[in-house]
């Protein structure tokens, strides 16, 4: 199955990637790296994750306070936000196809 990112969902990886790395050089890589292996757990098992709604579930990430929401579509799985756990909790609610 493929996946596609919303692209808030984009800025918002980016904008915590530059974080980290900010914080500490090679942070931001091992961010990146942590999310896109919560992305390859999603595409080998969509189902197995939380669901928060009845179109939305969560992957959390390793290491990082982060989760990656996403829906499965038909053909592709599509990332809605890579939110921070302990901030705002629904605000990607309005991002929902």
């Amino acid at each position: 199955m493929k996946y596609r990112f919303h692209p808030h969902a984009d800025s918002e990886l980016v904008d915590a990637a530059f974080y980290y790395e900010q914080l500490n050089p090679g942070l931001g890589f091992d961010f990146l790296e942590e999310v896109d292996a919560a992305v390859q757990r999603i595409l080998d098992f969509p189902d197995a994750w939380t669901p928060l709604s009845k179109r939305a579930r969560r992957c959390i990430i390793n290491r990082f306070p982060y989760g990656v929401i996403y829906q499965i579509k038909t053909d592709v799985i599509l990332i809605v936000a890579v939110g921070h756990l302990h901030r705002e909790p629904n605000y990607w609610k309005k991002r929902l196809e």
